[in-house]
């Protein structure tokens, strides 16, 4: 892939005109330096805003941290995420569904302190990842997380997840409404994806989630005390921050979800570079770098963990605009919509049901995701390495196998990330001990 070269930037701008502004040829594409006229900036910025909210949202809403906490400091981490990376790389840094299962395993006792300092310890690792990175290259990692493990590792995470959907669905509730809720939500998701076409059919989470928090509403769903924090909340104010406690326990249990982030950012970079038609491998490090001090700024303020979104990859596939500016325009929305505790308020009336329907789909398609990613790279499963990585790994994870020794505890997505790689690696060594020809 070669540099595609662009019209001069201005004085004032570090992004150059695309075109005449309005519009984009067809096979053409708006590069990240680039940019179309700032209405229509602003428009696709907005769009992205839009794409990112339904996950980012869900996130904080099952692992009880402040929604308006995590949209600011999401817009906050975009931005710095934007000038790590030099304006090369077009990302939005939403809350990763990988810091789920281990964060609620170490705020169990309703704390959320320590479950921030993992978070803090995990982006701190992630960052430093960054740096070796960008030092030392990419192929360590290809080594270390070839596709068989890292398929295993997301797919794991959705299945240890499983149980918080059906939590969340209103099972042990009490209420007798929210199971039906759920099954509304659920279907009014499904709708959505296959009756709307393009940009509509990305939103159908939060369609979905808007359509079963209209018929918990009906049905008289909502948490009186949520609908009047909603009637008392400012319309403008501070989000709610909190401090970060540190433990060794909630460290161990948050800190493999770097691998999650590691897979996720590489990702990233490859598809952006694909779409763009440029080689992005000098920026893999930087994205690191990016997404780990956007994390720990997340986890040192009230925040969930951040990463690198597959939604915005689609609004930039449909529009075919990668300008770094619309990302710009979409993390200092957020950062707006973060000051505004009226809105946090409202995302806090969303009830039990609507989340178990919303995370059954979610939670199910991250699973599906690392099958995906074994499909994509054309994962041989006649190798018996390849075939017993992801079976142990799976069952570890989907069972939450636990391990307490003392005081640490090691939950079932922190031994599935261990087990896919002590197996692969493990085997793969016998293999190679045992014939000069590895297996493969």
């Amino acid at each position: 892939m070669t540099e595609t070269p662009t019209e001069p930037r201005s004085r004032w701008s570090p992004w150059s005109l695309h075109g005449d502004g309005r519009s984009v040829t067809p096979g053409d594409v708006v590069h990240p330096g680039e940019r179309l006229s700032w209405p229509r900036t602003l428009g696709i910025g907005v769009q992205h805003v839009v794409a990112m909210f339904g996950a980012t949202f869900t996130v904080p809403l099952i692992s009880g941290f402040p929604p308006a906490t995590t949209l600011f400091f999401s817009g906050v981490g975009t931005l710095l995420f934007l000038l790590i990376t030099g304006n090369r790389l077009p990302s939005y840094l939403g809350s990763s569904f990988a810091f789920i299962a281990p964060v609620l395993a170490a705020k169990a006792g309703g704390d959320i302190g320590p479950a921030l300092g993992g978070i803090v310890v995990a982006g701190a690792a992630l960052a430093a990842v960054g740096l070796v990175v960008q030092l030392a290259g990419t192929r360590w990692i290809d080594a270390l997380m070839p596709p068989v493990v890292t398929g295993a590792i997301v797919a794991l995470i959705g299945l240890n997840l499983a149980p918080v959907a059906w939590d969340g669905g209103g099972s042990g509730t009490g209420v007798k409404a929210q199971p039906l809720i759920a099954v509304v939500t659920l279907v009014a998701i499904l709708l959505a994806t296959v009756a709307f076409r393009g940009f509509a059919a990305r939103l159908s989470i939060l369609l979905g989630v808007g359509v079963g928090w209209l018929f918990a509403a009906a049905l008289g769903g909502l948490d009186p005390k949520a609908v009047d924090g909603l009637r008392k909340a400012a319309w403008v104010g501070l989000p709610e921050f909190h401090a970060p406690s540190f433990s060794l326990r909630a460290t161990v249990l948050v800190i493999p979800v770097i691998l999650v982030l590691i897979a996720e950012n590489a990702g990233h970079v490859k598809a952006v570079a694909a779409m763009t038609g440029r080689n992005l491998d000098r920026d893999m490090g930087r994205a690191f770098l990016g997404d780990g001090l956007a994390t720990m700024l997340a986890g040192a303020g009230g925040g969930s963990g951040t990463t690198t979104y597959a939604e915005n990859i689609g609004v930039m596939a449909a529009t075919r605009v990668y300008s770094t500016a619309a990302y710009w325009v979409a993390g200092l929305a957020a950062v707006l919509l973060g000051l505004s505790p009226k809105f946090g308020a409202l995302i806090l009336t969303v009830p039990a049901g609507v989340l178990g329907g919303a995370t059954t789909a979610l939670y199910g398609l991250i699973a599906v995701l690392g099958a995906r990613i074994w499909i994509e790279n054309r994962v041989d499963f006649h190798d018996p390495v390849n075939l017993m990585t992801a079976a142990v790994a799976l069952i570890v994870g989907a069972a939450n196998y636990t391990l307490t020794t003392g005081d640490l505890s090691f939950n079932g997505i922190a031994l599935g990330t261990a087990a896919a790689l002590a197996t692969y690696h493990g085997m793969r060594l016998v293999a190679r001990l045992r014939t000069p020809t590895p297996t493969r």
